[in-house]
């Protein structure tokens, strides 16, 4: 189990110290091991997590695009949310059709052919547009390991996987000052710890001049659409690639974005 976990968590370079001294609590297993309760699933001990979250959260602070440590901190911070999320998609049609099916956004499941083919405008089209103007791709999501629950670690998974596709929605761009405001209108959606402190301490390392703009303009703007949204975890985005952005945005009560965002870094 030791050397799972150092080959699993060990991102490009080498662990924090708080993480790799997780590796050397032992594991409370019955008789015939941990179960494992999905593919990459990694059993671990409250007190196991407690220092997960202690030491990814300290990474992510240090460097907000350490997205293997901010993955860490979401799954060991937001059990009771996660299970929030899942009963208020069980609610929904969609968002009930989305646990029972299970898609997953990559490049394995996307037809990007189609997704090319799609009319100037289509959700699909803009997403596509996302994607190859930033240089990003639906393959980087890390895969979920440490919540202990089949069905939760479905539901963060698939936060992940469309976290690009609220970029799209909000039309923010990927630089720090849009990750931050995506954060914000997530902190508001979701309520996920990792999202709450992303939006308050994210803006420690932006300048001046766009701190004035976040907090005059844009941290109202996403603190407003994420209260008149609703749950954006509900939307079966594949379903929807055809479907103007513009027309998309005003069903869910998104105001369009500040125009001057993009020429800000």
């Amino acid at each position: 189990m030791v050397t799972l976990l150092l080959r699993v968590l060990r991102p490009r370079r080498s662990l924090p110290l708080r993480l790799r001294l997780v590796i050397g609590v032992p594991l409370r297993a019955g008789s015939h091991g941990p179960r494992l309760l999905y593919p990459d699933h990694i059993p671990t001990t409250s007190l196991q997590k407690l220092l997960l979250a202690a030491g990814s959260a300290g990474m992510a602070l240090y460097n907000p695009y350490r997205h293997d440590m901010v993955a860490v901190l979401g799954e060991t911070t937001g059990y009771c949310t996660l299970k929030f999320l899942r009963d208020q998609m069980k609610k929904d049609p969609e968002g009930a059709q989305i646990l029972q099916e299970r898609p997953r956004i990559s490049l394995s499941t996307l037809d990007l052919s189609k997704l090319q083919s799609l009319p100037e405008g289509s959700l699909g089209r803009e997403y596509l547009r996302f994607l190859d103007v930033n240089r990003v791709s639906p393959d980087t999501r890390a895969p979920t390991r440490f919540v202990d629950d089949e069905e939760l670690a479905y539901v963060i998974q698939r936060y992940r996987e469309v976290h690009d596709m609220l970029h799209t929605l909000l039309g923010m761009p990927t630089n720090m000052l849009g990750e931050i405001v995506v954060k914000w209108f997530e902190a508001v959606q979701t309520g996920l710890p990792m999202c709450i402190l992303g939006a308050l301490f994210g803006p420690i390392r932006l300048r001046a001049q766009n701190l004035q703009v976040l907090f005059s303009e844009l941290i109202p703007w996403a603190i407003q659409n994420g209260r008149r949204a609703p749950c954006v975890l509900n939307l079966y985005y594949e379903h929807r690639w055809e479907q103007s952005l513009i027309a998309l945005r005003e069903e869910l009560g998104i105001s369009p974005p500040p125009k001057h965002i993009q020429g800000l870094a």
